[in-house]
């Protein structure tokens, strides 16, 4: 107990030592972007480098935050071991190191102290007692080596929520995608088949569609938290099944808080109950981030319905949906956000002969090469009826506030998939360096097997961590579009290394399609780009945190 307390003194030192530095960061591309006073745009974007760099440091320092907080719980409740503590001991040593010696904020892109114009502060925080002991004695080869013994044996880090319902949960969902998702995920895949409607039917009945939504329309109105553990074991075995749930979490916030009393009661049963599957139609061709942009047109007509003319691109299982949100712009005058309006749109479920049987509705199917349970399709509006009660909250122009709303939400889910993912390619990474003999031996107990399989686990704790965190503010109902675009950030890019080292593991068996990791890697890879690029998070938290400080 001694030692532990120890441990965590050290590691709670060690995060005021990084906030130090980063304190000097933060000054020094304060002072790059601003002009009296206050944030310059173009400079911000001509020193990009650095302020994303500055979002990443930060994100790292959440990490730590975040697995502090996760040791404290475990150790407070006597669930902190020696697996707890080899995991806590290599990802502060790895992540002390990264902002020391250099971050990757993408494979090419390695940001270190002189980019901020920090060397002194960073020799200052290599000198912190606490670093100096997380850089020694933390990521090192034997806590590696035990680590990974400890997880071929069978250990696993606590995951525990401090909360029963929230635990059973996580049982429930973990048993379920076992039994009904993992076995058949990669013959879906292959297939590029859609997910069976059969099994969509059985995680309506297990609430997956009606997590957030207000228990007076049916939901269960369980919180963040709940979505976010949901989200990872549903993940676990595909990520698509865990994506299912994003669809109606979108449109169920979207009308949950900005709709009439009539829109709330019309559709959040339906979509709770699993009956009416939702798309989100946001995205154009030559819009990406873009929403100012957006060019797609809803033209009022003579009897107060809607006509849509335009297009939208990458739609998530549109065929196959009841009920659109469409952003368009309503008012033609306002090129800005101020002429955009969010529609709910019904539409008829299409099937294999006839994808988009509405009229003035068509679509094409974008191959992909991950990612397909659902699929991805251009849609092409070419007056396409919306009734008169389809304008959200029944007022133009406030389809980007309503939007943004949902961005906390989604990036969060977005993070717990992220995480799923990574624990999906870790699962069958040790169970092929367990299977796999070369040299009289399983590949497990070559070092750079262990190693990769050692810093896997450590990464996905401190990403599930920080995800859990954002979602516990978000339940709080505290503003968290830092927090959450933070935790999408590192999540997604935990779930790309561990599936990338994960396919190294399994050597050329990992570039053959007939191995899942082959999937999982494909899957991993749209993580850092969808629900708001890495680039995008980065702009997002960099800019938040200087305006936090310079208004």
């Amino acid at each position: 107990m001694h030692a532990e307390r120890n441990l965590l003194m050290q590691a709670e030192g060690a995060c005021e030592a990084v906030r130090a530095y980063l304190d000097d960061v933060r000054d020094k591309v304060a002072a790059a972007v601003t002009q009296e006073g206050r944030i310059d745009p173009a400079a911000l974007e001509r020193e990009q480098r650095m302020v994303h760099g500055f979002a990443w440091a930060q994100t790292l320092l959440a990490g730590l935050e975040a697995g502090l907080d996760w040791a404290r719980r475990g150790q407070a409740c006597g669930r902190f071991g020696e697996m707890e503590d080899l995991v806590l001991h290599i990802a502060f040593g790895e992540y002390c190191g990264q902002l020391l010696g250099g971050l990757p904020m993408s494979q090419s892109e390695i940001v270190r102290p002189a980019d901020f114009d920090a060397v002194d502060a960073a020799e200052h925080l290599r000198g912190d007692h606490n670093v100096v002991r997380f850089l020694e004695t933390g990521n090192t080869a034997a806590n590696r080596w035990r680590l990974a013994e400890l997880v071929a044996e069978g250990a696993r880090p606590d995951e525990s929520l401090d909360d029963e319902t929230l635990d059973l949960i996580r049982d429930q969902f973990r048993a379920f995608t076992a039994e009904a998702i993992a076995p058949h995920a990669h013959a879906w895949h292959l297939a590029d088949a859609l997910i069976p409607a059969e099994v969509v039917e059985r995680m309506a009945d297990l609430g997956v569609f009606a997590i957030c939504i207000d228990e007076q329309y049916g939901g269960l109105g369980l919180g963040k938290l709940a979505m976010s553990v949901v989200s990872e074991e549903l993940s676990r075995g595909w990520i698509c099944a865990g994506s299912l749930g994003t669809r109606s979490e979108i449109a169920g916030e979207l009308i949950g808080k900005n709709g009439t009393e009539d829109q709330k009661a019309r559709w959040l049963p339906g979509l709770a109950d699993g009956s009416i599957l939702p798309t989100a139609v946001f995205t154009e061709p030559d819009t990406g981030s873009d929403l100012a942009a957006v060019r797609t047109r809803a033209v009022r007509q003579s009897d107060g319905s809607w006509e849509i003319h335009g297009a939208k691109t990458w739609i998530t299982h549109a065929a196959r949906a009841d009920l659109m949100t469409v952003m368009a712009r309503t008012d033609p005058a306002d090129a800005g956000y101020g002429g955009l309006s969010m529609l709910i749109a019904e539409k008829a479920r299409g099937d294999d002969v006839v994808r988009f049987p509405d009229h003035g509705l068509s679509g094409e199917e974008i191959e992909v090469l991950g990612y397909r349970g659902m699929k991805e399709y251009s849609l092409g509006f070419d007056g396409f009826k919306v009734a008169e009660h389809g304008l959200l909250g029944g007022a133009e122009g406030q389809g980007f506030k309503q939007l943004m709303q949902t961005f906390e939400g989604a990036r969060i889910q977005t993070a717990a998939r992220a995480v799923g993912v990574a624990w999906n390619a870790f699962d069958l990474a040790l169970q092929y360096a367990l299977d796999r003999k070369q040299f009289g031996k399983p590949i497990a107990s070559f070092p750079r097997v262990s190693d990769k399989l050692a810093l896997m686990l450590a990464e996905i704790v401190i990403a599930r961590e920080l995800t859990y965190s954002a979602a516990r503010h978000k339940d709080r109902g505290e503003r968290c579009d830092i927090e959450a675009g933070m935790a999408k950030l590192l999540a997604a890019r935990v779930a790309w290394s561990v599936a990338d080292n994960a396919v190294q593991i399994h050597g050329g068996n990992g570039y053959a399609m007939e191995y899942e990791i082959s999937r999982v890697l494909c899957d991993a890879r749209i993580l850092n780009i969808f629900e708001g690029a890495a680039e995008i998070q980065a702009q997002v938290i960099g800019r938040g945190l200087l305006r936090s400080q310079v208004g």
